[in-house]
Parts: structure tokens; sequence; C-alpha cells
């Protein structure tokens, strides 16, 4: 969901310039994932076990964090060039 429609409860545990930077998830157990750690977590629950074990761990997960910096940083320019409208791929 959009962090301006997100409950307060979670808006607490984290800062408006960090939800802006980049995809969260809080976990039932009480964990905040950030960036490409967030983005593996969603890749297990998804059933993509296979692929985002063997990059969670260092050193992997650090270059999962770099790509996903990478993209992040240049989402503008990616969306431009697929083509991609804000409505289809919101910042």
């Amino acid at each position: 969901m959009p962090f301006q429609s997100a409950p307060p409860e979670l808006l607490a545990r984290t800062t408006e310039p960090a939800l802006q930077r980049g995809v969260h998830v809080f976990t039932a157990d009480g964990r905040v994932l950030r960036g490409g750690r967030a983005v593996l977590f969603i890749g297990e629950q998804l059933g993509y076990g296979w692929l985002t074990r063997p990059l969670s761990p260092p050193p992997m997960v650090w270059a999962v964090e770099g790509v996903y910096w990478l993209i992040a940083r240049l989402r503008g320019k990616i969306s431009q060039w697929l083509r991609i409208s804000d409505t289809e791929c919101p910042r």
C-alpha cells in the first residue's frame, strides 16, 4: 500500500524520508525490512524461495541491496525507457 495510507502505528516505526526512499515490509513478528531485504522477503512469501534464499546471506544480500539502490535511483529513467507511466509505476 502507499505509505500515505498506512496505519499510524506502522508509520511510527520508521520515518517518512525512509519510506520515500524504498519499499518497506513490516513483518508479523515485528521486523521492519527495507530495500533489497524487503524484496527478498516478498519473493520468499510469493514462493520464490529457491531464488531468494541463496541471495539472503552476506555477501550476496549486499549485492541485492546495491542493485536495489541503483534501480530505485534510476526508476524514473527506467520507466521512461520501458514507456511505463506514473500510474503504472508510481513514485
